[in-house]
């Protein structure tokens, strides 16, 4: 059933974070997104690969690993150790990113591209139809909680005409400022995984709100 959602760990209470993940463990969530970020090429620092260790042994859901970090294809191995379900390198960071892709699906991974706010869906157009899926970030990557950039609703619209243009496989992953009206119109829009961090973690009822984003 569409959407799938991906609560992001970035927005999790870190002074309780056994529970929050059992939270996403009881939930209706498919994934769990985590976000790793090293204030090189995102302005933020998150958590890194002894905190995701314990993540990894705590979480029931397939994870989904977002590398906002330069270099992203030196730690391959790490994220395959974790079991991770999806590698996601950004389109930036990656300066030969078929041979990125072409690794982690080496490593027994589904490969995930993401392109910041900024960057055009058709920088893809050699590479569609071998990743798994795209993330479009509908913010600026490295802080939470930000507000919604509008004009993701039509790079949704892009993407999604290029997936069928080409006859891709590849899934729409939406990241930023998703709530349900905006979770709506993206679904609405093409997109197939919402990602939501402030969303879940700071809604008074958690798991409701799960239920009322996989209902969009």
């Amino acid at each position: 059933m569409y959407p799938f959602i991906a609560p992001s760990l970035l927005a999790a209470d870190f002074s309780n974070l056994a529970r929050d993940i059992e939270m996403i463990n009881q939930s209706e969530a498919d994934w769990l997104h985590l976000d790793v970020m090293d204030g090189v090429f995102v302005p933020n620092i998150s958590f890194g690969f002894p905190v995701l260790e314990h993540v990894a042994r705590l979480c029931t859901k397939p994870l989904d690993v977002h590398l906002m970090i330069v270099n992203p294809e030196k730690f391959v191995r790490e994220v395959k150790a974790l079991g991770a379900m999806m590698m996601n390198v950004h389109y930036e960071a990656c300066t030969h990113l078929n041979r990125v892709i072409y690794e982690i699906h080496e490593h027994g991974m589904k490969a995930g591209v993401t392109l910041n706010p900024s960057t055009p869906v058709g920088v893809l157009e050699d590479v569609i139809g071998d990743v798994d899926m795209v993330l479009l970030m509908t913010v600026n990557p490295g802080f939470g909680g930000q507000k919604f950039i509008e004009h993701s609703i039509e790079k949704v619209r892009k993407l999604r005409r290029l997936i069928e243009g080409t006859r891709s496989h590849a899934l729409i992953q939406v990241d930023g400022g998703v709530n349900l009206e905006t979770g709506k119109r993206l679904v609405e829009a093409g997109a197939d995984v919402l990602v939501a961090g402030s969303t879940v973690f700071n809604a008074s009822d958690p798991l409701g709100m799960i239920h009322a984003l996989k209902e969009l």
